[in-house]
């Protein structure tokens, strides 16, 4: 059977995940998908690991494709995710509509788990909130960072503590069991990151790569999309 190779950013694994048993039966392939920040995922293309299709924010798939990694006129929106907040299922969700209610929330946790804050886009976002409400020393200790927001909200589904938020993107919040969404950060502190998948420049299968972008991206998943945590965007 022959392999598709994705590189794809964590936001996208609940459409990925929702899409490849279907594409998978009928095409005959298989789906080599290997998920993670997207500056993990910059790093792993430029070090010329083999792949076929790349899932991540605009910004990045911008840059790969005016270094001639990614084919540009394959490239195409998956939608806009918000960065949100969650806590464990089960417990209680604090206020987080203003920045008053979002520095007691914060100051009120006694975990707060977050993705990789130098590579991950809900990570890097999460801690400048934190400065921006001066509160980042403070809590600099209850801080949980993992590698990825799928990873940090696995942790947090599994801690004790009772107190616990996490923040990553939305997506990767309704893609985790024991977690719930308590809602987007809120206005001025908001974050809406744009995803594009596009087909590597040298993709083994090129005819097999478009055919993927176009049933993870393309319309007729807009609603599927949507139920993972997508919005509709036009670059």
């Amino acid at each position: 059977m022959t392999t598709l190779r994705l590189l794809c950013a964590g936001a996208a694994h609940g459409v990925v995940a929702a899409s490849v048993s279907r594409w998978s039966d009928e095409t005959g392939l298989r789906l080599d998908a290997r998920f993670g920040p997207v500056g993990g995922l910059k790093e792993t293309l430029l070090a010329d690991t083999p792949c076929d299709v790349f899932i991540a924010t605009a910004a990045i798939v911008g840059e790969l494709i005016a270094q001639d990694r990614l084919d540009g006129a394959t490239a195409t929106p998956l939608g806009r995710v918000a960065t949100g907040l969650a806590v464990r299922e089960g417990f209680g969700a604090p206020r987080i509509d203003t920045a008053d209610a979002l520095r007691s929330a914060f100051l009120d946790a006694d975990r707060l788990f977050l993705p990789d804050p130098q590579r991950a886009t809900a990570g890097i976002h999460f801690i400048s909130v934190l400065r921006r409400l001066g509160v980042h020393d403070a809590l600099a200790a209850r801080l949980s960072t993992h590698p990825s927001g799928a990873a940090a909200m696995r942790a947090m589904a599994a801690t004790e503590a009772r107190a616990a938020i996490g923040c990553t993107q939305v997506s990767e919040i309704l893609d985790t069991a024991g977690v719930r969404l308590v809602g987007p950060l809120p206005a001025g502190y908001d974050l809406a990151t744009p995803y594009v998948a596009a087909v590597c420049v040298g993709a083994h299968d090129r005819a097999a790569a478009v055919d993927f972008v176009a049933r993870v991206a393309g319309p007729a998943a807009v609603e599927l999309r949507r139920a993972c945590g997508f919005e509709p965007f036009v670059p």
